[in-house]
């Protein structure tokens, strides 16, 4: 495809070495927290920093150091990019970083809060496209649950205004809300707009599940931890459209295979997928921020990082006891949400089983028909079978 600014498809030789490795790339997707500044203060986020900390700002990575980071990764074979914050419209350079993106041929996913989108950046993503939907987080249908969620008077106006302009210039959007006081009597209503805007059948991504500050810094964790809702509403609202859901979550079990034993990662094993904050250093994932999972490429190359690094972060095992006794032999893995990410939030460790994700993942199971109220699944002999049957015990 030829874009009216250039050429945005990239042809990669099969052969060529150093792209492609055992027939696939060392790197499919790089996930870039542009920045952790955000012009709203939303009641849930694990990650904002104010619009205007200029701390935060001064420590980012300037728009040439994220071109070579690209660059980088392309001649790794990466192919997506997903730009996110923060809010990574606050970059007054973010198009520039955008277009260096596409002009690498890389298939660009864009989350964003839609409030700064300018005609100009409209225009932008309508002429030379992401060739992903923008994904538009939707915290509310009215300016008064909007803005409780958010904090920021005036932001609804924003964010209607700039999806608007999204829009209007036929730039494919994707909507995606969050379940929390202040919107939960709008889920219905929110679908049925989302459907209107999108053209999509499917109901919208909503957030149900908040994660603490993996900051580790002390800041709202109070506050998101009041946010959470039990495992039984949580099966209440996921099963809103049915009981296909509950089908859904046997075949998770069924297809996770059990306990993991002491490994801890269980995500994107083979390690095509990698994370960098704004500060340049790189990650398992962004929420991932325990210090010895973390690699600042500002002292060394991506391909370092990415062949090197990262396959031993893979490596950890855990040591706690609690983790080898509960989390190693359960067979509700597909469906819990424990990682090492989680436990890093909650604990300030890698392998500390996180109660409130065992408690969801559990109420799942007994509505699933796959234990029993009050049964532990790290002590049931059968769980396996029990998923493959899919069937109650």
């Amino acid at each position: 495809m030829t874009g009216r600014a250039g050429p945005y498809v990239r042809k990669v030789p099969s052969g060529r070495d150093g792209l492609w490795a055992s027939s696939r790339p060392r790197l499919a997707r790089l996930d870039i927290e542009l920045t952790e500044r955000c012009g709203n203060d939303c009641l849930h986020c694990s990650v904002n920093r104010p619009a205007g900390d200029a701390g935060a700002r001064a420590r980012e990575w300037t728009a040439g150091a994220w071109l070579d980071l690209l660059k980088q990764a392309a001649d790794l074979g990466c192919l997506v990019v997903r730009f996110t914050g923060g809010e990574p419209l606050l970059r007054d350079d973010f198009e520039a970083v955008y277009r260096g993106a596409r002009g690498l041929g890389l298939r660009v996913m864009l989350f964003t809060n839609a409030t700064l989108v300018t005609p100009r950046l409209a225009r932008l993503l309508r002429d030379v496209p992401p060739l992903e939907a923008v994904e538009v987080s939707a915290y509310g249908m009215a300016a008064e649950s909007y803005e409780a969620v958010t904090r920021a008077p005036g932001s609804f106006a924003a964010f209607r205004r700039g999806l608007g302009l999204l829009r209007e210039h036929g730039v494919p959007v994707a909507l995606k809300g969050a379940y929390l006081p202040p919107t939960r009597r709008e889920l219905d209503e929110l679908e049925a707009w989302a459907a209107q805007v999108t053209g999509s059948p499917d109901p919208p991504p909503s957030a149900l599940l908040f994660d603490l500050r993996s900051r580790r810094d002390g800041a709202k964790n109070a506050l998101i931890a009041g946010l959470r809702i039990s495992g039984d509403e949580f099966v209440r609202v996921a099963r809103r459209r049915g009981e296909a859901v509950l089908d859904e979550w046997r075949g998770f079990c069924a297809r996770s295979g059990g306990g993991g034993g002491d490994r801890l990662f269980h995500c994107l094993p083979e390690g095509r997928s990698a994370a960098v904050d704004a500060y340049g250093r790189l990650q398992h994932c962004l929420p991932l921020r325990h210090p010895g999972t973390v690699c600042d490429l500002g002292a060394g190359s991506l391909r370092e990082a990415v062949t090197g690094f990262l396959p031993r972060v893979r490596e950890l095992r855990a040591t706690d006891p609690a983790y080898l006794e509960r989390c190693g032999r359960c067979f509700l893995r597909g469906l819990c949400e424990q990682c090492p990410a989680k436990s890093w939030a909650e604990h300030g460790t890698l392998d500390t089983p996180v109660e409130y994700f065992c408690g969801i993942a559990h109420a799942q199971a007994v509505a699933a028909g796959l234990l029993a109220p009050g049964e532990k699944a790290w002590t049931v002999a059968d769980g396996a079978e029990r998923a493959k049957r899919r069937r109650r015990p």
